[in-house]
């Protein structure tokens, strides 16, 4: 590893540059502000007071840091924080022992003699306090990256969780469409050949479509109503005049984008949980609403024995996120169900 690598493994950040200006200013600060020091006399008479304080605060930080690299290389899990902190606390009293009476003397041939009117208390207390800054600084910049890894982890996780889902949909051929096309295509063979060949021309082309869009994450409106036209044609050689299907979408709509056979999913759904017969006729409509795609359809549910899994819904509202902040609206009443797409300008 390079030290770049090491300082952002280590610290989070590359702070050399940082330390430039921030061990100096901590250094010209720390004497007026815990030493009784002051600049009445000037600067260059304060100057012997900043080079005493810059000696301690480069020493400390220095070796602060260096301990903190040393402790996260040695424990980088999350569960090693109890014991990485334990041990730069019983680090830092060894470092004071050793270092201070070292750093006096370097400060006393600095030529500050230092304040007659300060206790040794003092001067520890000065130190702890650069000390405390060093390292609640670089533990503060060491959580805040870890935290934000996280997120970025989770989210990333997220999305390989929808993209797994999405590419299990685009791998996914309904086998109750084709068994039910197939046997629509038994009746229509013997009472009008033509027709069976169109039919057969329109199945191949559904899925040709399916086929095509493996790989694709979005596709335009335009691109999805032409697949619609191709498969409502088949639903209606199945369900006659029992289904009515509505879609009524501007120009201006059509180049936005959707999620691959979003509305596939729709219309299957409709079909499954509601009666169509001559005498309750379903009726789906498609159309544009401020920026939406609406799926609706009258409402007359089938009495089925066992409840519904809305893994069709769920599976649109996971892909859709996986591009939109704006969610899939779901909504019904007595008389309709009603499915709300964004339509996306990507």
């Amino acid at each position: 590893m390079t030290t770049q690598e090491k300082l952002l493994a280590y610290i989070g950040v590359d702070d050399r540059k940082a330390l430039l200006i921030g061990i100096p200013l901590l250094a010209f600060v720390m004497p007026l502000l815990l030493l009784k020091e002051s600049l009445s006399d000037g600067l260059v008479a304060y100057l012997p007071k900043f080079i005493g304080s810059l000696i301690h605060t480069s020493a400390y930080w220095l070796i602060i840091r260096w301990m903190i690299v040393q402790l996260r290389r040695r424990f980088p899990e999350q569960k090693d924080t109890q014991k990485r902190i334990l041990y730069s606390a019983l680090l830092t009293i060894v470092i004071y022992i050793v270092l201070h009476p070292i750093l006096d003397i370097l400060h006393t041939a600095a030529g500050d003699p230092g304040n007659p009117d300060l206790t040794e208390f003092d001067y520890a207390v000065a130190t702890f306090t650069v000390i405390i800054i060093c390292v609640t600084i670089y533990e503060s910049i060491f959580f805040y990256v870890r935290w934000k890894q996280t997120i970025l982890e989770t989210e990333r996780l997220r999305r390989e969780n929808i993209e797994s889902q999405l590419e299990g949909l685009r791998n996914q051929v309904n086998p109750h469409f084709l068994f039910n096309s197939l046997n629509t295509l038994i009746y229509i063979i013997p009472e009008d050949p033509d027709k069976a060949v169109k039919f057969v021309q329109m199945l191949s082309k559904v899925y040709r479509y399916i086929l095509e869009i493996r790989d694709k994450k979005l596709i335009h409106l335009e691109e999805e109503l032409e697949f619609l036209d191709a498969y409502n044609f088949l639903l209606k050689e199945r369900f006659g005049d029992n289904l009515h299907i509505e879609v009524n979408i501007p120009n201006t709509a059509k180049n936005d984008q959707i999620v691959p056979l979003s509305l596939q999913i729709l219309f299957e759904n409709a079909i499954k949980h509601n009666i169509i017969s001559k005498d309750k006729p379903l009726k789906i409509e498609v159309f544009s609403e401020d920026g939406n795609l609406i799926i609706q359809n009258n409402l007359q549910k089938k009495k089925q024995t066992m409840p519904s899994t809305k893994v069709g819904l769920e599976n649109i509202r996971n892909r859709y996120a996986f591009f939109s902040a704006q969610p899939v609206g779901i909504s019904t009443d007595q008389s309709y169900f009603r499915v709300s797409l964004p339509l996306l300008k990507i």
